[in-house]
């Protein structure tokens, strides 16, 4: 199977060697506008993807042993065809030519380094992705979804206080029809985009933007919640302890808020997250937060644990924020986590604290107490303010 790259040039752009694989491929497929930029060379027949693409993988593993082409746009294992049909496709099977992305084309037309810019698509993901990577004097490529991708980024950059952020829409990069535009967020005029676009984006926040911070233990006033809030300075050393890293999977039982869950998400783009919560309007709270910070991807389970836990994605790591006294939530976790697995959990009342005590006991973990103070007004003086001590259970499955 021969994976072309195919740039807005068509033809032109490809080297004679991905020419000859598309002229000789019994099966072309690809999407209709690369079949019409490249049907001079098609000998064979010609499919368009269906919808979803995926549907087409059985049909094309089941031509092994015939001369197959897939079209793609530009660099095919760049946020491409080619990675979905690696997971079928063995990649000795596969001879792929590749094609500049729009994203190197991009680079080339700004002067860019593209390895010292954020790289974030919007094509599936929701706009509100974008947010963590909004970070004063940084540049950010943003790959759209259609013709309406640039305005909605740009509402979302004004709202947030990024309205002075320099956005570059460029557009069908490498063909006849290229164009390249540019504007402030907060004046923007551009029309009649086309749908194959791409944004540079030059951020410049004010002084109030919304920005995310990159580091643990973000301000509570960032959040919206009823006072179910694991406060900023336990969060932070809550993440410590649960020490995420990349890839990994997260139960949050008991999320109120989902600041810890949110938080995880935030150390890496590729991290999962379950929270776990039985009232409605607390894991509706949980949902809106979750976008707010650019991590939608927080998925959300009704339910009291642990019966709310069954069927769930298997967890690398578990904070239990809640429900520590109900009988058979921490064996359940325990049980459920992996070798290496973390499992942290913290109490505020003695209920809790004999059951943590009791784990300890049975288990290798540690138990440490967490207090902190804030400056108060006392009358007509300042003091320090206690608040609640926090007892925090850490343990790594053997």
């Amino acid at each position: 199977m021969s994976i072309i790259g195919v740039g807005e040039d068509g033809v032109e752009g490809l080297s004679p060697a991905a020419r000859r694989a598309v002229s000789e491929a019994a099966v072309v497929y690809g999407g209709r506008r690369h079949l019409r930029l490249v049907e001079s060379l098609i000998q064979g027949r010609a499919v368009p993807w269906p919808s979803p693409i995926r549907d087409a993988i059985p049909e094309i593993a089941a031509l092994k042993g015939s001369p197959v082409a897939v079209l793609a746009s530009g660099d095919p294992f760049h946020y491409g065809i080619g990675s979905v049909l690696a997971e079928s496709i063995a990649a000795d099977e596969m001879v792929v030519f590749p094609a500049p992305s729009s994203l190197a084309l991009a680079a080339g037309r700004l002067g860019w380094a593209v390895q010292d810019a954020e790289i974030v698509s919007l094509c599936g993901p929701p706009p509100e992705t974008l947010l963590p990577h909004l970070q004063p004097n940084r540049r950010v490529f943003v790959l759209s979804a259609d013709a309406t991708t640039p305005q909605v980024v740009a509402r979302l950059l004004t709202g947030r206080g990024f309205g002075a952020s320099r956005m570059t829409v460029l557009e069908a990069l490498g063909g006849p029809d290229e164009r390249v535009r540019d504007c402030r967020a907060e004046a923007f005029d551009l029309a009649d985009i086309a749908r194959l676009n791409l944004m540079a984006i030059a951020v410049e926040a004010a002084p109030d933007a919304r920005v995310v911070s990159a580091g643990a233990g973000l301000a509570d006033s960032l959040f919206e919640t009823d006072g179910m809030l694991t406060k900023r300075e336990i969060r932070a050393v809550t993440l410590s302890s649960l020490a995420p890293r990349a890839g990994e999977q997260l139960w949050d039982i008991g999320t109120g808020s989902g600041s810890v869950a949110i938080e995880w998400l935030l150390a890496h783009p590729a991290n999962r997250a379950v929270g776990i919560e039985r009232r409605a309007d607390r894991a509706a709270l949980a949902r809106k937060n979750a976008a707010a910070f650019g991590v939608p991807r927080l998925e959300i389970v009704a339910g009291a644990a642990p019966g709310a836990l069954s069927g769930l994605p298997a967890p690398n790591a578990i904070f239990v924020g809640g429900g520590i006294a109900s009988e058979g939530v921490l064996e359940f976790a325990w049980r459920a986590l992996p070798l290496g697995g973390r499992l942290v959990a913290n109490s505020v009342t003695l209920d809790s604290d004999r059951v943590l005590s009791a784990f300890v006991k049975e288990n290798d973990a540690t138990l440490t107490r967490l207090s902190v103070e804030r400056l108060d007004r006392i009358g007509g003086l300042q003091g320090f303010r206690p608040a609640m001590t926090v007892t925090q259970l850490r343990a790594v499955k053997p």
